[in-house]
């Protein structure tokens, strides 16, 4: 873990620690959480990052928490991971309390740039059918929808 910030207009992505990790997993809460996070999808990514401590998930990319510059808050996650195919796969969530605000683009932006900046070319993301707020960030990407793979709508840089 690069244990580095990756500063955003109104977000830092800070990488999980072990701590907020074993938190989560615990299903306890840590000072600096929003009152809904840690949301399913945090719960999900915990687990795996506290099955993998020198996985993919804990690396350059990896998976950040998404924290709220205006509060100090923990208001999601965002991280890339390799697609199995020599690139690296999109995600992200924001809590219920904090969508509508743009947060999933502007952490989606600044990873997807952190990667192609590293020399990553191969970006892609998988979203949930009727998911369209999640849609939106990535057509703003620029990805463009390539196909549907077990019920999965897939979208890549071109």
């Amino acid at each position: 873990m690069t244990g580095s910030d990756l500063p955003t207009a109104r977000l830092l992505l800070r990488p999980w620690t072990p701590a907020a990790v074993a938190a989560v997993v615990a299903g306890t809460r840590c000072d600096g959480w929003a009152t809904d996070f840690p949301a399913d999808g945090d719960r999900v990514v915990a687990r795996l990052l506290a099955g993998t401590p020198d996985g993919p998930g804990w690396g350059r990319y990896g998976h950040r928490l998404l924290v709220e510059r205006a509060t100090g808050l923990v208001v999601g996650g965002a991280g890339l991971f390799p697609d199995g195919a020599g690139g690296l796969e999109v995600g992200y969530g924001v809590v219920a309390s904090r969508r509508g605000r743009g947060y999933a683009g502007e952490a989606a932006r600044a990873l997807v740039g952190l990667a192609m900046a590293g020399g990553v070319r191969r970006i892609v993301a998988g979203v949930e059918p009727g998911n369209l707020a999640s849609v939106r960030v990535l057509e703003r990407l620029g990805m463009q929808h390539t196909g549907t793979v077990d019920g999965v709508h897939r979208y890549a840089l071109p």
